[in-house]
């Protein structure tokens, strides 16, 4: 692994960064499909995912992200009852090695642990799957029915599409017209 200045690792609480507001943007979407990982997410995910299930969290997610001039490996983790700083940590310290071991990107680049967190990133056939039945919120690409934004119940998604009961009705939104979503948390109760 290839850290920049003096084996700078990040290991963020996601409400404390800078990074809060840029978590909820960027999905890409290659030919309607919502999973569209690039090498080193898929062979970081398959390096990492057992040992950090052995740790007794779950693999969210692995971005991998240019930001600037820097480079990013950003790892989501979770579990039942939350993820704190010393969790972060905890993995970080775990991966570390074998990031360093088996050199998966030759760049140099910030690694970074957080919790997956409450408004979840949807990027994955597994997110939206875990969401039937919840709030999620939508932005697309283009305008359909003059909105680019819909928030509502998912109830029902597949390869091509997903239906969304929204202000009364159902929507069906294809994938590939989705720039990002996002679980919606209700912080009122």
């Amino acid at each position: 692994m290839h850290l920049l200045e003096n084996e700078y690792i990040i290991c963020k609480a996601k409400y404390f960064t800078r990074r809060v507001e840029a978590e909820f943007h960027s999905l890409v979407l290659i030919g309607g499909n919502v999973l569209a990982e690039n090498s080193i997410e898929k062979k970081t995910d398959e390096l990492l995912r057992k040992i950090i299930q052995d740790l007794g969290y779950d693999l969210y997610d692995i971005e991998y992200l240019k930001e600037g001039k820097e480079y990013h490996l950003c790892i989501y983790i979770d579990k039942p009852d939350g993820i704190n700083i010393n969790d972060c940590e905890k993995v970080t310290d775990a991966i570390n090695p074998i990031l360093d071991r088996e050199d998966i990107v030759k760049e140099q680049y910030f690694l970074e642990v957080s919790s997956s967190g409450l408004e979840k990133k949807l990027r994955k056939k597994e997110h939206f799957e875990k969401q039937i039945g919840n709030k999620i919120e939508v932005k697309l690409f283009t305008k359909l029915d003059n909105k680019k934004i819909f928030e509502g119940i998912l109830k029902e998604y597949n390869d091509k599409s997903l239906i969304l009961h929204y202000e009364g009705k159902d929507v069906e939104i294809e994938l590939d017209k989705i720039a990002s979503a996002k679980s919606v948390f209700d912080w009122n109760n």
